[in-house]
């Protein structure tokens, strides 16, 4: 029987004192309570996912890292896990989006369009500005959560935040 770690005691004698966000979880996991109460750290989702952006995080538990990849939602991890620790694949795999910040170049006054170049939906869009450099705006309801333009953003000013 696998015990369970007291995540939030462990990032805290790390000097993490923010409790992990919900992006950290895989696609249709319900919550990361839920998750790591039921995953045995078996590392199989880490060896199934093709973009090989599953690592293991705090803990030992498969986290996503954005800044390798982004997530294609083939549901490899959910099919390679024998743990009923995901929802029906029928269901969205998430509720993740993209969110900039202050170090974005773009508002900085400097011309970039990194992340809109490479979100395939369409949801990072640039509208012409009077006087000055456009700036990415998201379109909420078209953003997957998939990371896509995490990895590419020159700053690393991208993170893909839970909603819920």
């Amino acid at each position: 029987m696998t015990q369970a770690l007291d995540l939030s005691r462990r990032r805290w004698l790390k000097g993490g004192l923010a409790p992990l966000k919900l992006a950290n979880c895989l696609p249709w996991s319900v919550d990361w309570l839920d998750f790591t109460a039921g995953c045995t750290r078996c590392g199989d989702c880490l060896q199934a996912c093709p973009e090989q952006i599953i690592v293991q995080g705090d803990g030992g538990y498969p986290t996503i890292r954005f800044s390798q990849g982004e997530c294609s939602f083939c549901g490899s991890c959910v099919d390679s896990c024998g743990q009923d620790i995901f929802v029906d694949k029928q269901q969205p795999p998430w509720r993740q989006l993209a969110s900039f910040g202050d170090a974005c170049l773009a508002r900085q006054g400097i011309y970039c369009r990194s992340c809109q170049d490479v979100c395939e939906a369409v949801a990072i869009q640039f509208k012409p500005r009077p006087g000055g450099i456009s700036r990415p705006e998201l379109v909420g309801d078209l953003c997957t959560g998939c990371g896509a333009c995490v990895a590419p953003c020159p700053v690393q000013t991208i993170e893909i935040l839970s909603q819920e």
